[in-house]
């Protein structure tokens, strides 16, 4: 009876796989110019204590609609874009942001613009390869190419496992990346796979405060979509965008609710709070002194002035709520004015 060898088959079994599954896998190359077109570099407010005032993002929509992190580089009027061909729009809107997630949408004015459909992100598991795709350092101010790391998502995990130890509201899943991608200007970029999928936005900049160590991650798609939806949708936006609503008879203000603010001595004050006064609704919903104030019921915050405002089109008998950051915590309070602190 004769033994037939099967090491040359599997041999060659295992060659034909190899070359099938590199035909399948385009080019690196090829996925990076895909991808550089939709990534944008972003430039605003910094330049306080050695704050940088630019980051990245992407577009996810045709129209300019882009998605970034929510950060100081975005607390002016002046927010200006660069697409990947050099083009700069001057004047981009932030049209909201959701502080829980720390994920921020800008508008620029432009159409038929190459971009990632949030609907078709993936989600990918341990030891996947990926690209990271930001304008980090900020090596790029025209239509020089977004710097591309390559690396591996070393787990997905959880932040709220970590609270207190890396300072950030967001406590959700993250993938944590085997690339140095924790660097000024990074954040917002995108994270895909080799094959130029949408996986997943840089985060900030976070560092353990036990061990001085530096986190690495990106935050999945499917985390954030139901927030840009919402977004987009005029949720979590600043009236300014807005028409005029009609303003009630007897509107709130900050004394009634017994709040005193930091002083209003710049274009955009953040709004944090200075004093409560004792016994007021202020006090009584558990409002504190340095609380920042970032919405008001569904309306981005990002201002004394902006506070004022917003607090104009809301009828003293109705309640509010505010949601505040306090030592990187966010935090929910509820104000309720009673009869007898009805407006004279």
């Amino acid at each position: 009876m004769r033994t037939t060898n099967l090491l040359p088959l599997l041999a060659a079994a295992m060659l034909l796989a190899a070359a099938v599954s590199a035909r399948a896998q385009p080019p690196v190359a090829d996925v990076i110019a895909s991808v550089q077109p939709k990534i944008v570099k972003i430039y605003g407010a910094g330049g306080f204590r050695g704050m940088e005032a630019y980051q990245s993002g992407f577009l996810i929509s045709a129209e300019g609609h882009i998605l970034t992190v929510f950060s100081y580089v975005l607390d002016t009027d002046y927010i200006t874009v660069v697409l990947n061909d050099g083009r700069r729009f001057e004047e981009a809107k932030l049209l909201g942001a959701d502080p829980a997630l720390e994920v921020a949408v800008l508008k620029i004015d432009a159409a038929d613009l190459p971009h990632f459909n949030l609907d078709e992100a993936v989600a990918v598991d341990a030891g996947t390869r990926v690209l990271a795709l930001s304008n980090l350092f900020g090596v790029a101010t025209g239509n020089e190419p977004a710097s591309v790391q390559h690396g591996v998502v070393s787990v997905r995990t959880n932040l709220e496992a970590r609270r207190g130890v890396f300072e950030t509201p967001y406590d959700g899943p993250v993938y944590v990346l085997d690339a140095m991608t924790n660097n000024p200007g990074a954040p917002g970029g995108a994270l895909v796979t080799r094959r130029g999928e949408l996986v997943g936005m840089l985060g900030k900049e976070l560092k353990n405060s036990l061990n001085n160590t530096w986190l690495n991650y990106a935050v999945p798609i499917e985390e954030l979509r139901e927030s840009v939806e919402a977004i987009r949708a005029g949720r979590f936006i600043a009236r300014e965008e807005e028409k005029p609503d009609k303003k009630p008879e007897h509107a709130l203000d900050l004394e009634l609710l017994g709040i005193v603010l930091v002083p209003d001595i710049l274009a955009r004050t953040p709004p944090y709070v200075d004093q409560v006064r004792e016994g007021s609704p202020a006090d009584r919903a558990g409002l504190r002194p340095d609380d920042l104030i970032l919405i008001l019921d569904d309306r981005l915050i990002q201002s004394c002035k902006s506070l004022r405002k917003e607090l104009e089109y809301i009828d003293y008998a109705d309640p509010v709520a505010f949601t505040v950051l306090r030592r990187q915590e966010l935090v929910q309070v509820t104000l309720q004015a009673q009869a007898d602190e009805e407006p004279r």
